[in-house]
């Protein structure tokens, strides 16, 4: 009989130490409540409670996600999109938390839900759909300055999807088609501007350095010219000199000069069309030359008339006849 109710001692000793000792994890704090009032809030850790007089609350600190059902908005331009969003948030004060808020999930969803509507109502269907950092910053705000009360914090919100109408989804397609085959004309008339652009600069380019090259050219050939001219003058001038010097070193006389003359006269007038009007001076020179004529068949009679000394023959020697001038 004693060893059952030791045993019923025990454990009903095991049943108080089991309801007074409460463990804590590192991501919950915990509010005391002592005959259903508020006592003390309690950290992470191992708390002790007095048994069945007081009642502890868990309250998780870590951050939770809340996701906001889809729902229909319409917007500034009258256009009915469907938006939902997340919601990241985190208690700061377990109080709060567990005494002034029933439903915390429902109340911030229904919360969310009704500023979205606000905020995407003041705007239009462009703007809606280029403006997810806006409506996720604005959407913070106010989330986090309602809740603030309730002790917790609203982290970051995040907009999942904005779907536009099936018909404004086609009309949009269509529009960002007809965009982009614009700007895709514009680039390529741009492109063939600038080709052309490029493409007669280097015409112009090319057509100034061949002028360039031809200017250079001719003044290459102007001055080869010059240098060529320059030497032939200069050969001439050098021959010239030489022929003069060599004929007055040669001290020539006035017969060599009439045959040198005769030889010229005789180049000049071979041809058969060619005509020869001779000046008044050359009666002179032709006199020259006839006695010269004279000298040379005096020569040749004095040698002739060596074998024929004995008959006493003479030879007439015929005087060379002058030339009138007007002929």
């Amino acid at each position: 009989m004693d060893f059952f109710v030791l045993l019923i001692i025990f454990i009903i000793i095991v049943v108080i130490a089991a309801k007074a000792v409460k463990i804590l994890r590192p991501y919950e704090k915990a509010v005391v409540e002592r005959l259903g009032k508020y006592q003390r809030t309690v950290e992470s850790g191992l708390t002790v409670v007095i048994p069945f007089i007081e009642h502890l609350r868990r309250v998780d600190l870590r951050e939770q996600v809340v996701d906001v059902p889809p729902q229909e908005v319409i917007t500034k331009d009258n256009t009915v999109v469907i938006v939902d969003c997340v919601i990241f948030y985190e208690v700061v004060d377990p109080f709060n938390a567990v005494y002034n808020v029933v439903n915390f999930y429902q109340a911030i969803t229904k919360l969310a839900q009704t500023n979205l509507r606000n905020i995407v109502g003041d705007l239009e269907l462009d703007e809606t759909l280029t403006s997810r950092e806006m409506i996720n910053t604005h959407l913070r705000e106010v989330l986090d300055e309602a809740t603030d009360k309730w002790g917790t914090r609203v982290v970051r919100v995040e907009i999942q999807r904005i779907e536009p109408p099936k018909d404004i989804v086609d009309a949009m397609s269509k529009q960002m088609k007809a965009e982009r085959m614009k700007r895709a004309s514009i680039l390529e008339a741009e492109g063939y501007k600038q080709s052309e652009i490029k493409r007669a600069e280097g015409d112009k380019q090319a057509a100034i350095l061949e002028s360039e090259g031809q200017a250079e050219a001719i003044k290459k050939v102007a001055e080869a010219n010059k240098y060529q001219e320059i030497a032939i003058a200069e050969g001439e001038a050098q021959a010239n000199l030489t022929v003069y010097n060599s004929i007055h070193q040669g001290n020539p006389t006035n017969e060599l000069i009439a045959i040198k003359y005769l030889e010229s006269l005789e180049k000049i007038a071979d041809g058969n069309s060619t005509k020869i009007f001779l000046p008044a001076e050359m009666s002179n020179i032709l006199g020259s030359v006839g006695a010269i004529a004279e000298l040379f068949n005096d020569k040749d009679a004095n040698k002739k008339s060596k074998p024929k000394e004995a008959n006493n023959v003479k030879i007439p020697v015929v005087p060379t006849p002058k030339l009138d001038s007007e002929e």
